[in-house]
């Protein structure tokens, strides 16, 4: 019995659950041999697996060790569908910083945005995790950014993020650069709220958000 593509997505998001990295690389293979669209396997396949695995940790069905060898499965198959994913060579390319505020390591989300936004056309400077405010701020004036992009998954870094803005206020820039913001714990209530331009509860969420504020027919 053939293989559709919703299936490889169901197969690959449950190899990441179980955390099996071997069978992720192998399904990703059959992605790419099968000729399905790999930009689609990453977001339905690996990053809705991590996303279900990010629920089992906050009922605390799965910890730390569980949730870092879904990590790993997800890895596994990002390894063999990157090279693969199409990518929009003659868009204009709009620069984006990212990172995840200080105080914060968590960055597997991050990661996911990263690869996505750069296979959607976006140029991405990723700054890393446990970056301090006002690093975010000198690098995009640095670069010229279009975007600054902050992530977290913990409550007590979420501060971070409005310190962002606030630097941005206070140095008269903030017409300048769109900030957009995700993780675990942050709502469009808190985005609207520290005066952020968007919010995404995921990668394929954020990369809309990002084509949405810059300006680019989805």
């Amino acid at each position: 019995m053939s293989n559709t593509e919703n299936d490889f997505h169901q197969k690959l998001s449950d190899a990441v659950v179980n955390m099996e990295d071997a069978a992720a690389a192998s399904l990703s293979q059959e992605v790419v041999a099968s000729g399905f669209d790999a930009y689609e396997a990453i977001d339905k396949g690996l990053a809705k697996g991590m996303e279900r695995a990010g629920v089992l940790f906050e009922e605390e069905e799965y910890f730390i060790p569980e949730l870092l060898m879904c990590s790993d499965a997800m890895y596994a198959g990002l390894d063999v569908l990157k090279p693969h994913i199409k990518t929009d060579e003659q868009a204009q390319k709009y620069k984006i910083v990212l990172g995840v505020i200080e105080g914060d390591t968590h960055d597997i989300g991050k990661n996911l945005v990263k690869i996505m936004l750069e296979s959607s056309g976006f140029e991405v400077v990723d700054l890393g995790r446990d970056i301090p405010p006002a690093k975010f701020v000198e690098k995009a004036v640095e670069i010229g950014a279009d975007i600054i992009g902050l992530s977290t998954l913990m409550t007590t870094t979420m501060d971070g993020m409005r310190a962002v803005v606030d630097i941005l206020k206070e140095k008269n820039i903030k017409e300048k650069f769109k900030v957009i913001i995700g993780g675990g714990p942050i709502s469009p209530a808190f985005a609207k709220k520290i005066g952020a331009d968007g919010y995404s509860g995921n990668a394929a969420g954020a990369v809309r958000l990002a084509r949405d504020l810059c300006g680019v027919v989805q």
